[in-house]
Parts: structure tokens; C-alpha cells; sequence
């Protein structure tokens, strides 16, 4: 993980211990770190703090974005709602290597109900030190809009 790499991160209620989890190990690695919540374990509703991140990720005031919730699903379909971003729900190495190589995916979600924290913080680790292939993946990216 690069010093210069500047994270945005969400979860709800659900996501929340992984979330904070998560911060203190990329922090821990030099990572600098957008917290946008929330910030106790009340009930909140997902699609506010997808839109938090992916508004981070859209105005360039981040490089990449995580997202937490139970499956990772319902943070997926929030964020993917806004044109220019590709999250992607990751739940092995594979695929989030993949993710990151072929589909440029600038958001990783992640669901806490379904993996472990040993494996949410490897495919972190793994989402933020893969790089886009480009190439012929790039007209297919491009396609997305």
C-alpha cells in the first residue's frame, strides 16, 4: 500500500466493528484514511454512507473506497448507482485481484456477516496493491460509462 494512497471508508450498523478494523490497519500501514462513518453502532441505512464514499471517490478527494455493511451487497448496488464508479463485493483474493485488473474497480465492498476479519483485511491489502491492467480492459471499461 502506497503512502500517497488516500482511502474513504463507510459501513452501517452491521459493518461498523469490521469498518473501524479496517482504519486502524490502514493507518497502522501509513494509509491515510477518510472516515465518513458512522460513528457508533446505532441502526443507519446504508445508501447515506455509500453515497459519502463514492462522492469522495467522484470528487477526487480519495483514491480508492471501502465499503462495509453485512453481505456487502447492499453497498455494491448504492454505490454503482453513480456513473463512474465500479464497486466491486469481494469475498477471495481472486477475485479481488481480478476486480482491480480487469474491471478497475475504485470501490471494494466488503460483507461482515459473511468473512472473517483475517480475510477482509487481506483483500483490502490485496484491492489496494493491484493495479488496472488497462489495455483491452480499458475499451470495456470505458463501455460502463
Amino acid at each position: 500500500m502506497s503512502e500517497q494512497t488516500k482511502v474513504s471508508i463507510a459501513s452501517d450498523h452491521a459493518g461498523f466493528d469490521l469498518k473501524d478494523q479496517i482504519i486502524k490497519r490502514l493507518i497502522d500501514s501509513g494509509i491515510s484514511v477518510i472516515d465518513r462513518g458512522p460513528d457508533k453502532k446505532d441502526p443507519v441505512d446504508y445508501p447515506d454512507y455509500a453515497s459519502k464514499v463514492t462522492n469522495d471517490i467522484l470528487n477526487e478527494k480519495a483514491h480508492k473506497g471501502v465499503l462495509v455493511c453485512g453481505t456487502g451487497q447492499g453497498m455494491a448496488m448504492a454505490a454503482n448507482k453513480k456513473p463512474g464508479i465500479r464497486a466491486a463485493l469481494c469475498y477471495n483474493s481472486e477475485v479481488t485481484r481480478l476486480a482491480r485488473e480487469h474491471n478497475d474497480a475504485n470501490i471494494l465492498t466488503l460483507g461482515a456477516r459473511v468473512i472473517d476479519e483475517a480475510t477482509a483485511m487481506s483483500l483490502v491489502e490485496t484491492f489496494l496493491n493491484t493495479d488496472f491492467e488497462g489495455s483491452r480492459h480499458a475499451d470495456r471499461i470505458n463501455k460502463i460509462g
